[in-house]
């Protein structure tokens, strides 16, 4: 898929979920003023979020989802269970969900119809396909599974620096923080592809 092409899949679903999403602005805070002796009569933070902002966070919530669960499926017993990488990984990618789905349960963000525990099912048509795309791809071979992995983490790290622009801090602490797991997990599917090469 090309950038361009890229970038208006993109567009288009942050526009699908602007109308199907919550509507209006949301308006969180943690506390209206903080707790105990330090935190007394000052008021914390508050953060507004648009309708956009909190379909980039979905968004990236149900890919660490697509990541988790291609490894799973390429990891398992019908594929390539001997493949350490998919098992190690996995368990990384299921700290990405959570670390997401905090942030949706931060700024309310709706998680309706998302079954976590159900690998290959997604509420996102676009990530439903990537998923069976991806999986499709891997069935043919190791090689080609290991190359899935590697282009998946090549997506998940320009889609979290696309998703941090004009986030607040807290976001781009966590999605910062995930494009370094995700740069790790690409090095570990590059030197997995250089060892099934030789």
């Amino acid at each position: 898929m090309n950038k361009n092409s890229n970038q208006n899949n993109r567009r288009n679903f942050l526009s699908k979920m602007l109308i199907v999403g919550t509507s209006g602005i949301a308006l969180l805070s943690s506390s209206a003023y903080g707790r105990g002796s330090r935190g007394k009569g000052k008021k914390s933070t508050t953060t507004i979020l648009t309708d956009e902002q909190k379909a980039e966070i979905f968004y990236m919530y149900q890919e660490e989802k697509v990541a988790r669960d291609v490894y799973i499926t390429l990891g398992g017993e019908d594929y390539y269970p001997n493949e350490n990488t998919f098992a190690s990984i996995q368990l990384s990618e299921q700290r990405h969900i959570d670390a997401v789905e905090g942030l949706c349960d931060k700024y309310g963000i709706s998680k309706k119809g998302v079954n976590e525990g159900e690998v290959g099912n997604f509420v996102l048509e676009e990530l439903q396909t990537l998923y069976d795309d991806c999986v499709t791809r891997g069935r043919e071979s190791l090689l080609e599974a290991l190359t899935v992995g590697e282009d998946i983490e090549i997506k998940d790290i320009k889609d979290l620096e696309e998703a941090m622009v004009g986030m607040p801090s807290d976001v781009v602490n966590v999605f910062s923080n995930l494009r370094e797991g995700s740069i790790n997990h690409l090095e570990a599917f590059q030197a997995a592809i250089a060892r099934e090469m030789r």
